[in-house]
């Protein structure tokens, strides 16, 4: 499957990527979007040209898209329902940006360039299909998923909710690069590590990460579906 990824850092994207084939379960082919983004700002200010310029000039499938949660709201089963937007929660706002983004694009049209260019294949494509995540706190608690217990999704909300945060980003980081101010290369290396330590099975993050890497996930499998 052809599909792109945007995230916070290369090092989010690396690790996307092979969450991404553990889900979908097959061989992935990385699109890449013309536009990179750094931070949670970055990301949603981006998403609109990129989903256009996946939409008209690749015969990339889906998007994935997913940012860290910092302390914004933890997204909910609530913030699912029919008609509901949560204005402070990252998905309900990156899922409003699809919506708006997409609703009134035109069916890419073929411009007869070679019968392998992008071109060629995007008219066969009604629209870019749509994954989101969050990652509660920041997705360093993903790499953690398996090897430290006190690291959940429910930990960190019931620590917002009690004013007695379980953890801070900063100790995530520490946990996970044994420094805050990690080099890039060593972001790639323990990011991809870690994620690949769940050989393709990603049950213990959807259980221990139930909204955030949840609606990752649940996304994905609807690309799965067959169309109709």
């Amino acid at each position: 499957m052809k599909l792109a990824i945007l995230s916070e850092s290369p090092a989010d994207e690396a690790a996307l990527r092979v969450l991404a084939g553990y889900v979908l379960d097959g061989p992935i082919e990385l699109v890449a979007p013309t536009l990179r983004a750094r931070g949670w700002p970055s990301v949603e200010q981006v998403l609109p040209s990129i989903l256009r310029h996946l939409h008209f000039n690749t015969t990339a499938e889906g998007l994935v898209v997913v940012v860290d949660s910092d302390d914004s709201p933890v997204h909910t089963p609530e913030h699912d329902a029919q008609g509901y937007h949560h204005p402070l929660c990252r998905v309900c706002r990156l899922r409003a940006v699809f919506r708006r983004t997409l609703k009134n694009l035109p069916r890419p049209r073929p411009r007869f360039p070679q019968a392998d260019s992008p071109a060629s294949a995007a008219p066969g494509r009604e629209r870019v299909l749509r994954a989101v995540g969050l990652a509660v706190p920041a997705i360093e608690a993903w790499y953690l998923c398996g090897r430290d217990g006190s690291v959940t999704e429910e930990a960190w909300t019931q620590g917002q909710e009690s004013g007695r945060l379980p953890y801070t980003r900063r100790d995530l980081k520490w946990r996970v690069y044994g420094t805050e101010r990690p080099s890039l290369p060593l972001e790639i290396r323990r990011a991809v590590q870690e994620v690949s330590r769940h050989h393709g099975d990603v049950r213990r993050l959807e259980n221990d990460f139930p909204n955030g890497f949840g609606s990752l996930a649940r996304d994905l499998r609807e690309w799965r579906k067959p169309a109709g």
